[in-house]
């Protein structure tokens, strides 16, 4: 009876010994593990005392038949006799399993009081990233790609709405992918504030290889574009490096071919307009057409028209009939003084018809260079409204304003 008291005394306090420093850690790391473990905790301290009551009855039990020997009836160990001096052997207890249903613990309460140490010491689960998403936006505080895209000025809202560019700048790594193509733009002439525009435009540079992206540069070069114009036609026409030495060979001999340029002129032409070399030719080849059949132009006209003002070449058709229409058939406006002022393609043509009815109203719309009081081109389309009031119109602003009403 005595031994299966200090049996159970012993089991105690080791018990105690070794989980009274548990708790205390737990709560150093986690303090919910804490609460959890303080819990559980409680659970086997009860099952224990349970258990070693049960051994105390037995134990009570075998002294009463056998008042000489004492043995705890599961142990394996031989019968000690009560007169004999020997080390206490420590029974060993079989706990009951702990139900299933108490493992399942209730979460702290959000409203529980917690001090600042716990608090710093729970770290929140990372974010949940959904495998399929039409944004962006769900990957971005997972993706150091994506925020360093983010801090160059890159524009993720529309390259989300392109088929398949997500899911090809997700699969980038910055430091191995990108770095690389960023320092050689750079090298190109590409200024930093105009890097986010570029990749915004042009993404699928990324995929390009380096040598090959290193070789167009270098055909530019060799077809004696300075620095200046290169960084100039890279920044304008960010597709142009994803073009093949061959395409942008074939490019340039067709302008160079179809407008009768020297190497020089076709440079320049480039140079001002590089977004005609990376666009669609069929419109540019349609124009050049209605130029020479409908309109009238000589070749050397057109090449004077395209070299003053490039954009017109790849300009809408409808609206370059109805201006030539306008300006040649209405107000007589012959083709050598056209060709002079092409400008004028580029101007509003509600802008002109108000101006060339005033000056009929007031008696002053006379184009011819050889006649007194001759209003130019350059005059009727560029000035600001007070200035062709005053200048050109002999009037007020106020008066043309009412006019313009009564139109």
């Amino acid at each position: 009876m005595a031994m299966c008291r200090r049996s159970a005394q012993c089991l105690l306090s080791a018990l105690r010994s070794s989980m009274a420093t548990a708790p205390a850690q737990l709560k150093k790391y986690n303090p919910f593990l804490s609460h959890q473990f303080s819990r559980q905790l409680f659970i086997t301290q009860n099952t224990t005392r349970t258990n070693i009551f049960q051994s105390r009855a037995t134990c009570t039990q075998s002294s009463a038949e056998d008042g000489v020997k004492a043995a705890h009836p599961e142990s394996n160990l031989p019968a000690v006799s009560q007169n004999q001096q020997e080390p206490i052997v420590i029974p060993r207890v079989e706990m009951d399993p702990v139900p299933e249903g108490l493992w399942d613990l209730p979460p702290i309460s959000p409203l529980e009081e917690i001090t600042e140490e716990d608090a710093a010491m729970i770290v929140p689960p990372p974010p949940r990233i959904p495998p399929e998403s039409f944004t962006l936006r769900h990957y971005v505080d997972s993706s150091e790609t994506l925020q360093k895209l983010v801090l160059l000025g890159v524009d993720l809202s529309q390259l989300e709405k392109r088929p398949n560019v997500g899911t090809f700048l997700l699969k980038l790594d910055f430091e191995k992918d990108i770095s690389k193509i960023l320092f050689f733009l750079k090298d190109v002439g590409v200024e930093d504030k105009q890097l986010g525009a570029f990749l915004t435009k042009n993404p699928f540079i990324l995929s390009e290889d380096l040598d090959n992206l290193q070789k167009r540069v270098a055909y530019l070069s060799s077809k004696k574009f300075s620095r200046q114009a290169i960084a100039r036609i890279v920044s304008r026409a960010p597709y142009l490096l994803n073009f093949s030495v061959e395409r942008l060979d074939n490019r340039l001999g067709f302008f160079q071919k179809q407008l009768g340029l020297s190497g020089e002129k076709t440079r320049d032409l480039v140079t001002r307009l590089p977004r005609m070399i990376t666009g669609s030719l069929e419109p540019i080849k349609e124009n050049l057409k209605v130029f020479e059949l409908e309109f009238g132009f000589r070749r050397n006209e057109i090449q004077q028209l395209a070299l003053k003002v490039p954009k017109m070449l790849a300009g809408n058709k409808k609206k370059l009939t109805e201006t030539f229409d306008f300006v040649h058939n209405t107000m007589g406006i012959p083709h050598h003084i056209i060709t002079h002022f092409p400008q004028v393609f580029n101007t509003n043509l509600m802008r002109i018809k108000e101006r060339h009815q005033f000056l009929t109203f007031l008696g002053r719309a006379k184009y011819d260079p050889t006649e007194p009081n001759y209003v130019s081109l350059d005059k009727l389309v560029s000035m600001p409204d007070p200035i062709f009031c005053e200048e050109v119109a002999k009037t007020s602003i106020q008066e043309f304003e009412q006019f313009q009403k009564n139109m």
